[in-house]
């Protein structure tokens, strides 16, 4: 399989998902503002929407969207602790979690990113994601991962969002469980090895 990433983008999620589970990958970087591959192939002719991640397969198909990559890959392992298996409600109770983070935490910060957004927006935003930080917090409380006890795929989407927040200047450090949650994630080797390997 091949991985196509930018650094520091969300792709970082599948690229940890494919160390967690130790398959074979070949990481393919992407300049997204040239809309080039590493190996000088337009973007656009591979993804027509223009994001990553984007994995490819041996047969030439491909697959978007970083939740349903993370989930795809895992389905194809025998991991059952990064996600559940089918019909059963610890499954969905992740799954849950990876809609939230990619449709409330992930989206709100889009406007930071983009120069067609001004500060007022910005300003906007920065309340969404404290409120939903809070709430993070919160759920937190007692418990090491988002789940309860178990790392799964909702808690790597999560620590690679998350890390934006030093990108834009968002202090989360008021949220103590964050904070441990944040520490934990990125103390794994997995954690560490992507993104070494994604600022090589």
């Amino acid at each position: 399989m091949k991985l196509f990433y930018s650094p520091n983008a969300c792709s970082l999620a599948p690229h940890i998902v494919l160390r967690e589970l130790g398959l074979p990958f070949e990481l393919i970087k992407v300049d997204l503002q040239q809309h080039l591959t590493e190996l000088g192939e337009d973007f656009y002719q591979l993804n027509q929407k223009g994001q990553v991640p984007l994995l490819q397969f041996e047969n030439g198909s491909f697959l978007t969207e970083g939740a349903v990559i993370c989930q795809f890959l895992v389905d194809q392992s025998s991991r059952q602790d990064l996600l559940a298996e089918i019909n059963t409600f610890e499954r969905y109770q992740v799954l849950a979690w990876m809609n939230f983070i990619a449709a409330e935490i992930h989206k709100a910060y889009s406007p930071f990113f983009h120069e067609s957004y001004g500060e007022e927006s910005k300003t906007v935003f920065s309340t969404v994601l404290n409120k939903h930080y809070a709430w993070v917090d919160q759920q937190l409380d007692g418990q090491n991962y988002l789940t309860g006890s178990n790392f799964t795929i909702a808690d790597i989407y999560l620590f690679v969002v998350t890390r934006w927040a030093d990108f834009i200047g968002l202090e989360l450090g008021y949220f103590i469980h964050l904070t441990g949650f944040m520490q934990r994630i990125g103390n794994r080797q997995t954690v560490q090895d992507a993104i070494a390997a994604e600022a090589s």
